[in-house]
């Protein structure tokens, strides 16, 4: 029997289910769950998984001390009378804010919308609790409407999902990372429970205002009126805690050599799909390639992360916290030395029709070719497993990728599932997939095995040179129409062009020559698994030992492209930076054009798709200074993974606000030189960043990928 076949055959997958229902017995809310960061239901759970790591047989079990924010949610429970006498009383979700009531308190509450700024218009909420709807896949985040409430003087507000997330089930609850101040408190409340409070605060506004229909159903608008509530409410965050990722490893002939699995065990609710499985997904892994007697030519570490979901107060960047302090803080000499990580999220279900691994640009050649030579698995999907990338921040394997270690993750994003069940309290195994989990134990097992018989990092920077190159493709289309718009000259259009084309040519050029290195590397793997399946394994042990001067250089290689190329927007997307630039100059000229021939509405559109604009016409200007200031000017351990990973801001509140005012004036003719003469200001500081950038690339693509 071969490796494969003993790996694929000791996989016990009924231990993984398993292992992720006992999770679910640590719970900080008796009622709902939740294994928020820095909780004591976290330590639990790392507790145990420490001790199941050392039952496996797993070595070197430690558990690596990370400082978090820390989330404590004991309870949140609302009460009321209805109009016939009977009292409700209504489990409420949470965000990581604190607000602690010491019992029962008595509460005005009252409906406002959405919760932007003009649904504040002549009411006073202060002191009270706020009720509003909320679509944070379609619009804005939750912290918007929160930190609107806060700055009213509301006492908390409370979120009803109206589509976007928690669309399952009527009494679905959810829970997202706050993204904001602790002292702003928030909590979350089903829809089915939401109805009854918006129909007795309408029936009290109608009773008031005969131009209200009291038996119509309550829509989005705000209303005045107001009911009294109690609430009784737990939910604490502390700063500045000590939390736990727990790790063990399979010792390897090559102990500085090291494949990484991760997955975390922080969780919202029970959090059977998010992330119990996944982090059991690794467990069972680990448990086959022991039982398989294989012996790795490098050290296979396993590591349970906390603080996923949350960790760190008021920032934009504030989950994958326990990842980012484990390779930053607690390991950074794990750089360099860990060749891949192998991360896992929500394994146990279909996402879509296919399976996906979701690669830094890299790994994509390799695993491409490892998938080519699988032998047949077990057919979850209708479609073959295929690779995509590049990774995304929505996981711990960004932050492991941006500290210069490739990293992967099982693709969790297709399918309705985020729609419907994500963090929500119907993440539970009546979504498990038995076949699916199966899959992903042999596809990544197999993949483990895979790795470990490389001499040398199969790295290819092949993609990452064409997706640069792709980036420029349309550069004259978007650049040329401005010229005779008097925007950009011919002659630095011209310049531009040109510098660009050198560009695009080295770029090119850095294709064929990561092409080539590629295809050395794997033919010195070829060589090294020949030697070793021949016996001769010093011969081997000499190839290797030559090879780590290459694999330090790939390495280098790939850091350096996360460290120039790799940049995110204002919503977490990954762009490279001449991406976001050639973007915000077609919607910064084109909004200056439509100025120009006064159509305010088409200017507006394209103005709202620049950085965080988009929601700067519907909360106060203190909202929005709040949540841009914040990403700007606060330090690396608040920022975390998105430290320095955002282009220059620009700031369009004011410019929009003022298009909007004139927009409702009925002038035929808007005066607009002063906003137009701002954009040109705008658009040329876009322009000149786009040069500077541009040589940046150009002189990393001559210095590390062509040298």
């Amino acid at each position: 029997m071969n490796l494969q076949q003993s790996i694929l055959e000791n996989l016990d997958i009924n231990y993984s289910y398993q292992l992720a229902k006992r999770m679910e017995q640590f719970r900080s809310n008796p009622v709902l769950g939740y294994r928020p960061a820095g909780s004591k239901a976290e330590f639990e759970t790392g507790e145990m998984l420490k001790q199941e790591m050392v039952a496996i047989g797993l070595s070197n079990v430690t558990k690596d001390a990370v400082k978090v924010d820390g989330w404590e949610f004991k309870k949140a429970l609302l009460s009321y009378t209805d109009e016939n006498g009977t009292r409700h009383e209504i489990q409420l979700g949470a965000y990581q804010t604190t607000f602690v009531t010491d019992g029962p308190k008595d509460f005005s509450l009252m409906y406002l919308g959405k919760g932007t700024a003009a649904d504040y218009e002549g009411k006073d909420v202060t002191g009270k609790l706020v009720l509003v709807d909320i679509n944070q896949r379609d619009e804005w985040w939750i912290n918007y409407p929160v930190y609107q409430a806060h700055l009213k003087g509301a006492a908390a507000l409370i979120a009803v999902q109206s589509g976007g997330y928690g669309e399952i089930d009527d009494e679905a609850l959810n829970a997202q990372d706050i993204a904001g101040p602790e002292n702003a408190p928030a909590f979350s409340i089903s829809r089915k429970d939401a109805d009854p409070l918006k129909s007795l605060l309408l029936a009290k506004e109608a009773a008031s205002n005969t131009h209200i229909d009291a038996d119509a159903p309550a829509g989005d608008t705000a209303l005045t009126s107001e009911i009294t509530v109690t609430l009784d409410a737990d939910s604490r965050v502390t700063r500045d805690c000590t939390t736990y990722n727990i790790v063990g490893s399979i010792p390897g002939k090559h102990a500085d050599r090291m494949i990484l699995l991760s997955a975390h065990y922080d969780s919202y609710f029970s959090g059977f799909q998010d992330d119990n499985t996944a982090v059991a997904l690794m467990f069972g892994i680990a448990k086959a390639l022991l039982k398989s007697g294989m012996k790795p030519n490098n050290t296979i570490v396993i590591c349970a992360m906390a603080a996923e979901e949350w960790g760190v107060v008021d920032s934009n960047f504030d989950w994958s916290t326990g990842a980012y302090e484990q390779v930053f803080t607690a390991h950074p000499e794990w750089v360099g030395k860990v060749i891949a990580d192998l991360n896992f999220e929500l394994p146990a279900l279909a996402h879509g029709t296919r399976a996906r691994i979701r690669s830094c640009y890299e790994y994509t050649r390799f695993l491409e070719e490892y998938l080519s030579e699988l032998p047949d698995l077990t057919q979850a999907y209708p479609e073959e497993t295929r690779i995509t990338s590049p990774i995304e921040t929505w996981s711990d394997d960004f932050s492991m990728a941006i500290a210069g270690i490739p990293s992967m993750v099982n693709d969790f994003t297709g399918g309705s599932f985020m729609e419907t069940h994500y963090h929500s309290q119907f993440d539970n195994d009546a979504f498990y997939d038995e076949q699916v989990y199966r899959l992903h134990h042999e596809l990544f097992a197999l993949l483990v095995a895979a790795l470990d018989e490389t001499c040398v990092i199969p790295l290819c920077s092949a993609p990452v040179m064409k997706r640069a190159l792709d980036g420029y493709a349309a550069s004259k289309e978007v650049l040329r129409p401005f010229v005779a718009m008097d925007l950009i000259s011919p002659m630095t259009l011209a310049s531009l062009v040109e510098k660009i084309a050198n560009l695009e040519d080295m770029l090119q050029h850095a294709q064929e020559v990561a092409e080539s290195r590629y295809e050395s590397r794997m033919h010195t793997n070829s060589r090294y698994q020949a030697l070793l399946a021949e016996g001769k394994a010093e011969e081997a042990e000499a190839l290797f030992m030559e090879s780590r001067e290459a694999e330090q250089e790939a390495l280098r290689r790939f850091k350096c492209a996360q460290d120039e190329l790799v940049r995110i927007d204002w919503y977490g997307n990954v762009h490279y930076p001449h991406e976001i630039l050639l973007q915000n100059i077609r919607l910064i000229g084109g909004a200056i054009a439509n100025l120009k021939e006064q159509k305010l509405s088409s200017a507006l559109r394209k103005l709202y798709q620049v950085d965080n604009n988009a929601y700067a016409f519907m909360f106060d200007q203190e909202v929005y200074d709040h949540f841009t200031d914040y990403v700007l000017n606060q330090p690396q351990d608040r920022l975390k993974w998105g430290y320095k990973r955002l282009m220059p801001h620009e700031n369009l509140y004011a410019l929009v606000k003022t298009l909007l005012a004139q927009k409702e004036t009925a002038q035929e003719e808007l005066q607009l030189s002063a906003q137009i003469s701002h954009l040109e200001r705008i658009f040329q500081d876009q322009c000149r960043l786009l040069i500077q950038t541009t040589d940046r690339i150009q002189c990393l693509v001559h210095d590390q990928f062509l040298i």
